[in-house]
């Protein structure tokens, strides 16, 4: 008898996505217990607002005193830790996925009071994740895509499509990398994407009108 090879790799899809659950929650409740703040980012936090789409790894938002301390209660769950750039990112490793332990996003962004505050929940595989808002990963995600990561340009015109958006509270997060922002937006209304005119109009005035 012959298997598909189509059949092996979703074999092997399904092994890697019950891997990566498995090890998500391991991750999620090891920080919980541990008792610092902390936001899922990423492609897992873009599929559950915006668009599905598979990820391979987890990324965690912490607040910068709090990242080595997560690093090392992480370490203290069996994960493999390294600290890999003392500006922005640590990793830790278990099962062949990767937890990026983010402190400073592109930009200047960090986890904040009004970040955490704006949360939001959602579930995945009976877990319950705290995300950043719809806004919040507009801003980051129109801030960090290059590209070799046009996913993230995607994926924040599927948040701008889906969600119900603080207009407001999108703009003045957003004056981190307006321009960044102003682009995305005007990129959306010509995918027919409903931005408000007025908020285009904003941040054109706020950049421009000096």
């Amino acid at each position: 008898m012959t298997i598909a090879k189509s059949d092996i790799l979703k074999v092997e899809r399904a092994r890697a996505d019950e891997s990566f659950a498995r090890v998500l929650r391991e991750a999620v409740e090891t920080v919980d217990r541990a008792g610092y703040p902390f936001l899922v980012l990423g492609g897992l936090a873009s599929s559950l607002v915006g668009r599905p789409r598979w990820t391979h790894d987890i990324d965690f938002l912490v607040r910068p005193d709090d990242a080595r301390d997560v690093l090392e209660a992480l370490r203290g769950s069996g994960f493999t830790t390294e600290e890999t750039d003392p500006v922005w990112i640590y990793k830790a490793f278990k099962d062949d996925v990767m937890v990026d332990v983010i402190f400073m996003v592109m930009g200047g962004i960090y986890l904040d009071d009004e970040m955490q505050s704006r949360s939001v929940e959602r579930d995945y595989h009976d877990l319950r994740l705290r995300l950043p808002s719809p806004e919040d990963q507009i801003v980051i995600k129109a801030i960090v895509h290059r590209e070799e990561t046009s996913r993230h340009w995607f994926d924040a015109l599927a948040i701008l499509g889906r969600a119900q958006l603080d207009w407001s509270y999108l703009i003045r997060r957003g004056r981190v990398g307006a321009r960044r922002l102003l682009a995305l937006l005007i990129y959306a209304q010509s995918a027919d994407i409903l931005v408000p005119t007025w908020v285009i109009r904003r941040l054109y005035e706020e950049i421009y009108a000096q």
